[in-house]
């Protein structure tokens, strides 16, 4: 064989051997046990990056070794390729967004393939194809049958430049993320999916997947299941006259009796009265229109607010207090009302404080005492105090009696509630699936017919930021007879929440799904970023459930078991601006002194030689201008270097930090396998393999062989830590290297252990790999190849080594029999010579031997 590693040569080889038998096509079949490897398809937005990378190494190692396993291994590839940034590009570029979104697939896919991913490309569709959102359109008028959808006024963040709505997370400082303009708060109608009739299935159901704590409680929280008491509290308005009565929700219904004053939205129904001839009222009411939604800005807002001149009524007491508008209260959340317990709450304290409204504690302190308000609320349970006939009652006694009091007035009753709201699935932009509905002259709303399905979304289209072009497009939208076409498109979540169902039966143009999802569905193991452990996942498990209550699939989860792989990190330089600013500059073009730890010191820019400043390390982005552009590490050295690197550098739940270095560490150590490959096959052919024949160092190095065939096996297909299973790899590799025996009998040890190295690496390496294998005489592919079975005799040893602690410290090392039992063990650690000596004139008072590991003897 050549003796020098080529790896575009090695790697243009293998892809096209993989192409020609079509190695990676997926094929159902009963007789075998299938393994569905997906991982979360990327946004086609011109070029991978290092976190796609390192993502879809991941899912291609697990896939292949699986593969190696024997299982029937799926592994598809598809494109998430509607939403906002696509318009944002054409307005940019000048271009319609399809047109835009189709060319950077193009080069994406061309990306992928030559990282050598076993992906079965004949499943591969974009979520922007007619034929793949069609089915969703299909689906969606499916769910209005079933009273699973409907259309309300809904209040939204609604960005006044780019005439859309925007989602809290692209709400910044209260401006839209993009245009920069105020957001507002603004009633519009919207289309909704009944995800809260699934809320508590969807909570239950988190018990039955194999997923990170970490994205189970976070989901949990989402879902928000929590016990309390609905209760109403008796308005009288300015004038004294009976009002409309305000319904609040809490869970802390202990301290009902610390209510000072109560807190509406500012569209509450009871604030739209209010209003009414109060100029100052109107005016507080507009402002808090404006600003974000979500919880996070509510919690870091300055909490404000007015009195609508109202009073409530406590239920129990008879006491009347203020109401007030205040600008962290939102309809969209519970009732659109709260009570206000500034001792108990430090929102309501915040408040109060502000406005000089009572604070009055109900709940004793640790001591059993009243709390020390002055510096801020006191939120932990405890004893009632202040509160009548409830003195003394803890948390749940109080919950108990006070509900049943409420209940016996008619005035509360105990509810189980959900934070989760419906889900909006309505937008207001152009690159996205049209919503299947029409609208007819007598404001009728009718979901599309089959007949009347797909509602193709216009293509050649050049769109600015003025809103959504189809609703200037009555060749769209003008059905005659007075009949209109929706022209809001699908929320991006939609085709996101059943595409993995999709890939198992993409070439069926008659129907969403069929019967083959059932033998793929759920994924085994599913990739993807922590970014998405909520909303993504969340809905995406609830599709699946309204999929199978349809009767399309009979899996109620998607995805068995989750991964979620770290950040790609780098460095940062930059040099600040003259307008405060800073301008970022890419490590590859900046020259780093380092100390000898291989700490950085100081950096200079390679263009001037002028220093530039050391920014920390961050995820790699564009904004930092950090990023390694893939292409070009493949284009230097080769896609197995990239994916060596990317596996062995960090576990794949830990963030890895980019390192030049380590690249080319990742390609010596190729270089390194190839060339013992090939020493080994010029040192002659290699003897019969007889086992009753071998000397220690052989028994060694099969010994070594075989604990780092467990030990792979171990570390990728049950642990996911891929850099261990390199390293033990490294370690077996050092061990053949050192083997100096050319005898038939010793080649044919160093041929099991060379064997041995390149299938357990074929997953990570899969190129470089495909070639040593026929290189090594194998007529079978290495793709095809099973992975090396663990020979357990060849694990066993006459003698192990012990470590002997006196009281805990290490004071021998000790080689027994394997055999040996714990007397024979005890024994021997005792007669030592350096734990005489520490042992002397002292009492043993006990021996415990930890088998295979260790003796601690304890004296005093």
């Amino acid at each position: 064989m050549d003796a020098q590693y080529k790896p575009h040569e090695t790697e243009r080889d293998a892809q096209q051997f993989w192409d020609n038998n079509q190695c990676f096509k997926a094929v159902e079949d009963t007789s075998r046990e299938k393994f569905y490897c997906l991982s979360m398809f990327p946004y086609p937005s011109g070029k991978l990056h290092m976190g796609h990378v390192r993502n879809y190494t991941i899912g291609d190692v697990v896939s292949r070794y699986q593969r190696m396993q024997g299982k029937n291994v799926m592994q598809p590839m598809g494109w998430d390729a509607f939403g906002m940034p696509a318009e944002n590009a054409a307005i940019q570029n000048r271009v319609p967004p399809a047109k835009w979104t189709y060319d950077n697939i193009d080069y994406m896919r061309t990306q992928l393939k030559a990282l050598g991913f076993a992906y079965d490309w004949s499943r591969e569709f974009a979520t922007c194809d007619v034929d793949y959102y069609r089915w969703e359109q299909w689906f969606f008028t499916k769910l209005v049958e079933k009273g699973l959808v409907y259309k309300k006024m809904s209040t939204v963040n609604w960005d006044p430049v780019d005439q859309t709505v925007l989602a809290n997370e692209q709400v910044i400082e209260g401006r839209g993320w993009r245009s920069g303009a105020q957001v507002e708060r603004k009633e519009i109608p919207l289309w909704f999916l009944k995800i809260t009739d699934y809320a508590e299935e969807l909570l239950a159901d988190l018990e039955r997947i194999e997923w990170p704590e970490q994205v189970k409680t976070m989901q949990r929280n989402w879902i928000g299941k929590s016990r309390g008491v609905e209760l109403t509290f008796d308005i009288k308005d300015a004038n004294g006259a009976p009002a409309e009565p305000l319904s609040v929700y809490t869970t802390r219904p202990d301290t009902l009796m610390g209510v000072t004053y109560m807190a509406v939205a500012a569209d509450h129904p009871l604030a739209k009265q209010a209003v009414k001839g109060n100029e100052s009222l109107a005016n507080f009411c507009a402002e808090c229109a404006r600003g974000g939604t979500s919880e996070a800005e509510l919690a870091t807002r300055e909490k404000k607010g007015m009195r609508t001149g109202h009073v409530a009524v406590h239920p129990l007491t008879g006491r009347e207090v203020p109401v007030y508008v205040a600008n962290f209260v939102l309809m969209e959340f519970g009732t659109g009302a709260v009570m206000a317990v500034p001792a108990h709450d430090q929102r309501d304290w915040e408040f109060a404080t502000r406005y000089a409204i009572p604070i009055e504690a109900v709940i004793a302190d640790e001591s059993g005492q009243t709390p020390d308000l002055s510096e801020g609320a006191y939120t932990d349970y405890g004893n009632l105090i202040h509160s009548g006939e409830f003195d003394g009652l803890d948390f749940e006694a109080a919950f108990d009696a006070i509900a049943a009091r409420l209940a016996e007035q008619g005035l509360g009753e105990v509810k189980t509630n959900f934070r989760l709201r419906d889900w909006g699935v309505a937008r207001q932009r152009y690159w996205g699936a049209p919503i299947p509905v029409k609208y007819g002259p007598e404001g009728q709303t009718v979901p599309l017919t089959d007949e009347e399905l797909p509602v193709a979304l216009p293509m050649d289209v050049t769109v600015d930021a003025s809103g959504s072009p189809l609703k200037r497009m009555p060749e769209f939208y003008d059905l005659g007879d007075g009949w209109t076409r929706e022209t809001d498109t699908f929320d991006t979540f939609m085709e996101s929440s059943w595409y993995f169902a999709r890939f198992c039966c993409a070439d069926n143009m008659e129907a969403m799904l069929d019967k083959r999802v059932d033998y793929w569905l759920p994924v085994d193991l599913y990739i993807g970023g922590i970014e998405h452990a909520i909303l993504h996942l969340l809905y995406a498990r609830f599709f699946t459930k309204l999929m199978r209550d349809l009767g399309l699939v009979e899996a109620g989860e998607p995805f068995q078991r989750l991964l979620t792989q770290g950040m790609v990190i780098a460095e940062t330089y930059y040099r600040p601006t003259e307008n405060g600013g800073k301008a970022w500059f890419n490590p590859a073009d900046v020259v780093v002194k380092r100390d000898d730890k291989g700490r950085p010191i100081s950096a200079v820019l390679i263009e001037d030689g002028q220093p530039v400043e050391m920014g920390g390390i961050e995820k790699m982005s564009k904004s930092k201008n950090n990023g390694v552009d893939p292409q070009f590490m493949i284009d230097r050295f080769g896609a197995d270097t990239v994916r060596l690197f990317m596996m062995f550098a960090a576990p794949p739940e830990q963030s890895l930090e980019w390192s030049d270095a380590g690249v080319e560490g990742a390609h010596r150590f190729i270089k390194r396998l190839w060339r013992l490959v090939s020493d080994h096959l010029a040192a002659g052919n290699p003897g019969t393999l007889d086992l009753a024949a071998l000397t220690e160092p052989q028994r060694e190095l099969r010994r070594k062989t075989h604990e780092t065939i467990k030990k792979a096996g171990d570390d990728i297909g049950r642990r996911t830590t891929f850099n261990t299973a390199i390293a033990a790899v490294m370690e077996l590799t050092n061990a053949i290297s050192k083997f100096d025996d050319t005898s038939p009998l010793g080649l044919a040890v160093a041929r099991e252990a060379v064997e041995a190295c390149v299938l357990l690496l074929a997953p990570i390496t899969p190129h470089a790999c495909h070639m040593l294998w026929q290189e090594l005489g194998h007529s079978e592919p290495a793709i095809d190849a099973r992975w090396p079975e663990v020979d357990d005799k060849a694990l066993e040893r006459d003698s192990i080594e012990l470590v002997v602690q006196v009281n805990g410290k290490l004071r021998a090392r000790l080689e027994v029999e394997a055999s040996a039992d714990k007397d024979a063990i005890e024994a021997q650690a005792l007669a030592a010579e350096n734990v005489q000596r520490h042992i002397e004139g002292k009492t043993v008072r006990k021996v415990i031997v930890v088998p295979g590991k260790l003796v601690n003897i304890v004296v005093g």
